[in-house]
């Protein structure tokens, strides 16, 4: 990972990283058919973004099915697809983008393997409903026949020590010694001002978040593509893990930090939050953080 890896500007085969400053419909178009084992991304929602013009819902829809529908074409048979969302917002009522997008996924013959609700403690604090603090992951297959595993992610035990009480097995150890499954619930800081990743991008997602994905549905040499590539997490995450990696930004102004993270962490010195790493020590935030004021103001009160 020392080594410098030129970054491509026009996909081919042959390369290793490519990033496409312009639509990813056009990098698409240059892709043959059966090419990428992961495609995974985290397209507009249709908020107003800087990145995107809001659009009437029934188009967001059509211009998400066409870049779908591309992604399908590419996606090799063993291959999955993995599309991160969150919910479009209108006249305060909230549209669960993975339910609407949805039927888009399985009327191109994809099959569901699982909707991984990521949770995390920060965002906008709501006045008229509970806070958001989930998006989802929707995954899907082209067949039956895709790869799958979960060994290069599993989270330690809850219970380590835990054994068998009867049975042929009683008195043996009772959990994988690698760890268990994560399920499908994913607790993972999202990327916010203090956030050792933070970039200028407003909605960018963490790398951990991606390596999971990349460590259980690729191998090694394997190619990873996300079409709304943002500040190049995905190529990041792929990068570090030994993948090849492919995407597509808008904005020269993302592409090109995006290039600059690549860089780094090619070099082993862009900072990412370890894998794995506890979310929150209390501890850590110091007295000053941790303590309630008001409890001991009403106490030098004689309030109880």
């Amino acid at each position: 990972m020392g080594t410098m890896k030129r970054i491509a500007s026009t996909y081919s085969p042959a390369n290793k990283i490519t990033v496409f400053e312009g639509s990813c419909l056009d990098l698409l178009a240059s892709m043959p058919d059966e090419s990428m084992q992961l495609v995974v991304t985290s397209p507009p929602y249709n908020l107003g973004k800087e990145y995107e013009k809001r659009l009437h819902l029934d188009d967001y829809l059509a211009q998400q099915r066409e870049v779908i529908r591309e992604c399908v074409r590419v996606l090799r048979p063993e291959g999955s697809i993995c599309w991160q969302v969150g919910n479009y917002v209108e006249k305060g009522a909230i549209i669960p983008l993975d339910t609407i997008l949805y039927p888009v996924f399985t009327g191109l013959g994809l099959k569901m393997r699982n909707r991984i609700v990521w949770h995390f403690g920060h965002g906008l604090h709501c006045t008229n409903r509970f806070s958001g603090r989930y998006e989802t992951i929707a995954w899907f297959t082209k067949t039956d026949r895709y790869h799958f595993d979960v060994d290069p992610v599993r989270v330690p035990q809850k219970y380590p020590g835990k054994r068998h009480f009867k049975g042929p097995k009683a008195g043996e150890f009772s959990c994988n010694p690698l760890g268990k499954n994560p399920g499908d619930v994913w607790t993972i800081p999202n990327v916010k001002s203090n956030h050792v990743e933070k970039t200028v991008h407003p909605c960018q997602f963490p790398v951990e978040l991606v390596e999971r994905l990349v460590l259980a549905m690729t191998r090694p040499g394997d190619s990873v593509l996300d079409p709304f590539l943002g500040v190049g997490t995905t190529i990041v995450a792929a990068v570090r893990n030994g993948r090849r990696a492919h995407g597509a930004e808008i904005l020269p102004k993302y592409a090109e930090i995006a290039k600059d993270r690549i860089q780094a962490a090619v070099k082993g010195l862009l900072p990412v939050r370890p894998r794995g790493k506890p979310v929150f020590d209390p501890q850590d935030a110091g007295r000053a953080l941790t303590t309630t004021p008001w409890l001991f103001r009403d106490r030098e009160a004689g309030i109880r």
